[in-house]
């Protein structure tokens, strides 16, 4: 590999060494090397390849439309068509909770047992396998996640054999002694232990269950226990327990209480289809049944209804960060909360940085202890069944193009919102570890880290923009060196997308600052939000723009070593490139007239603009160009506009080689382009309405070289297509 620095890459990677502390690393890599900012251009396309889904182009109304404020009202607002038949039957509420729901002996009734199978989804055949097992084994061991309802399938496993009543057993009892023989007998068939406690010394073994199938038989009694995916076991076989499907148990639930009309009503709206598609646990499930049944019966408003899931999924993510570390420990945490941050991305990246978190946090819950890390003994499989989140392959873009990776996504695509909320607000004590982890993923060499370094922060400054602006994002923007500041201009422009308000109000503030560091962030955010309010955002600019003209210049004789004038021009540049491109140009042309300033960066914006092409391909279609050509065909007077600046250009000493070049590269690529050659025939006879401009044309065409040194025949059709003196 040779030794230039990658463009892409940020300065302070190139600079500072791997070893340098995270409070000095900024000084560090200012004082080894110059620092230089990224393109503004390739700044946005790493921003596009790895924003996450949930603030990709298009996702802006449904993020805020109820994950982090407002209502989605798919029920409309609270309205229900159809007749409303609630019979007079007992509704059941059944939980399927954690451990503690489980935790001490006692018997449980068969009316119990009698509403909770009246409301069983059915799995099917699995389910009638796993009843023969028990019958003929007399004890089943049944491992699933928590909050699968594993509980719920023992107690109907039991059921299914007709066993009343059933007895619960504390999960705390050691495994050899279950069932001792000197156990008073309390008459019960059917044995239930819930969560079996087992550890690396109390493990629940193959002779256990032989010893305890023994004792069951002499008293024709069968028993179910039920495990998580961590249990420790020697030697025993558990089987799996799947869940029915959501919409099974739906179902199944709504048949306690309604008619078959009424049901059919309630599984059309949009509000349930959407519940359903988001793979809520059986639990959630459960609840949301009684909700609609309580909306059937006008005792639940619509609004209840809408944001049910919502609150199912911040009661999870709660849930999550208040276990205690022996249930949930804090490497896992760590790993949730660097899920949320990588959410959709590789898996083995996300596992890396979670590290990093854990060992941060681990300092702050107790400096004393090292963090270890073991390197091996992770389950990707149940780490992901407890994220709720899901594997698979997929392609991640690259500078080097797309490279398949294995990746790792929340089921629910709102989970990485709620999360990093619940964190920031609920949990004050992990914001210094989450601010020094942070400050490390800006400095990472990756862009897919440093983006998800932005899109973290966004969502923080959307939950309280006071303290993420000053904790995270005004340090990055003050920073001497550009790397830190490109991440801030990120964070600022994906909160402003996410509808966090008052971002406007501060890069305006910040474009006549006196602190040129948080200048050039404010004109980089500018040229990237800019497209929603291009007049006002013009007009920020004007204002940096002269506010240069007052700067001090700084020790090393110059201001911000001369890139807020490039700033400047790049963003004008991604702003005539963008949605908002016709009324951008036509402020461009009122302003640059009358203000020498705007020329320039009129005359800057308009040239680099010129030299973009699709995906930055080298041989790819100019984008002004067909914006060109597009214009020639509508009523937009965007064609008259190019036209005009691109003569202004030619026309300028200052600017002439530049547009020449432009013009240069924009005649090779329309080789094989009809569409591009038509358009650009008739740009060049526009630019050629005195005798001097035809001359300098033709001249441009008679000498320009193709690809192999002869000349191209594109250019020699152009040539002829000039209009005669």
């Amino acid at each position: 590999m040779s030794g230039e620095s990658d463009p892409r890459r940020p300065a302070e990677e190139e600079q500072s060494p791997a070893s340098a502390p995270a409070g000095h690393a900024d000084e560090a890599a200012d004082a080894v090397a110059p620092d230089r900012p990224q393109e503004a251009w390739a700044a946005r396309r790493d921003l596009e390849d790895h924003v996450p889904r949930t603030m990709a182009f298009g996702a802006q109304t449904r993020l805020t439309g109820g994950v982090l404020g407002g209502v989605n009202h798919g029920i409309g607002g609270g309205s229900f068509h159809g007749d409303v038949h609630v019979d007079a039957r007992t509704h059941v509420h059944y939980g399927f909770g954690g451990p503690s729901a489980a935790g001490s002996s006692g018997e449980i009734r068969a009316a119990t047992l009698s509403g909770i199978a009246a409301c069983f989804a059915d799995p099917g055949p699995a389910f009638a396998a796993l009843v023969e097992q028990l019958h003929e084994e007399r004890v089943l061991v049944l491992s699933g996640p928590q909050s699968s309802g594993r509980r719920t399938a023992a107690l109907m496993l039991l059921h299914r054999l007709g066993l009343s009543p059933v007895r619960s057993l504390a999960r705390d009892t050691a495994p050899h002694s279950l069932l001792p023989d000197g156990d008073e007998d309390t008459g019960a068939k059917g044995h239930l232990l819930c969560d079996l406690e087992t550890d690396g010394n109390k493990p629940l073994r193959d002779v256990d269950l032989l010893a305890l199938r023994d004792r069951l038989g002499r008293r024709d009694a069968y028993m179910v226990i039920t495990v998580g995916p961590k249990a420790h076991l020697e030697d025993v076989e558990a089987r799996a327990w799947q869940p029915p499907a959501p919409a099974d148990v739906l179902s199944a639930h709504l048949r306690t209480r309604l008619d078959e009309h009424t049901i059919a009503d309630l599984l059309a709206l949009p509000v349930v289809t959407e519940f359903l598609a988001r793979d809520h646990q059986p639990r959630e499930t459960s609840a949301f049944a009684s909700e609609l049944i309580g909306f059937a019966a006008g005792d639940v408003s619509g609004e209840q209804v809408d944001n049910f899931s919502l609150r199912a999924l911040e009661d999870q993510v709660r849930e999550w960060f208040e276990e205690d570390d022996s249930v949930l420990h804090l490497r896992e945490k760590s790993f949730l909360i660097a899920l949320a941050a990588f959410d959709d991305g590789p898996y083995a990246l996300t596992a890396e940085v979670s590290d990093r978190l854990y060992a941060r946090l681990q300092e702050t819950a107790d400096s004393q202890l090292p963090a270890a890390v073991p390197v091996f003994g992770t389950h990707i499989g149940r780490r992901l069944q407890r994220a709720r989140a899901r594997r698979y392959e997929a392609d991640e873009p690259t500078e080097w193009g797309p490279v398949r990776q294995v990746k790792a996504a929340f089921r629910d695509d709102r989970t990485s919102l709620v999360l990093l909320r619940e964190v920031w607000t609920g949990h004050p004590s992990a914001r210094p570890a989450l601010v020094q982890w942070l400050q490390e993923l800006a400095k990472d060499g990756r862009p897919l880290v440093r983006t998800r370094a932005s899109s973290t922060v966004a969502v923080l400054a959307h939950t309280d923009l006071p303290s993420a602006m000053a904790l995270v994002i005004e340090p990055w923007a003050a920073s001497p060196l550009y790397g830190p500041r490109t991440v801030a201009v990120h964070a600022l422009a994906l909160a402003h997308r996410i509808g966090t308000p008052n971002v406007p109000e501060i890069l305006d503030a910040w474009c006549d600052s006196q602190a040129p560091h948080l200048r050039w962030v404010a004109i980089r955010t500018h040229g990237l939000i800019g497209p929603e309010r291009p007049v006002e955002t013009l007009a920020a600019l004007r204002t940096a723009a002269h506010r240069e003209d007052r700067d001090e210049p700084d020790e090393s004789g110059g201001q911000d070593d001369g890139q807020l004038g490039s700033a400047l021009a790049e963003s004008v540049e991604l702003l005539l490139l963008s949605t908002a491109k016709d009324q951008v140009l036509d402020e461009l042309l009122r302003t640059q007239v009358r203000d020498q300033r705007m020329g320039d960066l009129t005359m800057n914006g308009f040239l680099g603009a010129c030299g973009r092409t699709e995906r930055g391909a080298p041989k790819g279609r100019p984008l002004v160009l067909d914006w060109y050509a597009e214009s020639l065909t509508t009523p937009a007077p965007a064609a008259a506009g190019i036209r005009l600046l691109m003569r202004t250009a030619l026309n300028d000493r200052d600017h002439r080689k530049r547009a020449l070049d432009v013009l240069s590269r924009w005649v090779l690529s329309a080789e094989g382009a009809p569409g591009s050659e038509s358009a650009l025939a008739h740009l060049l006879g526009g630019l050629s309405v005195d005798e001097p401009e035809r001359r300098r044309i033709s001249h441009l065409l008679r000498t320009l070289p193709g690809g192999d040194g002869t000349p191209t025949p594109v250019a020699q059709r152009l040539l002829a297509s000039l209009p005669t003196p």
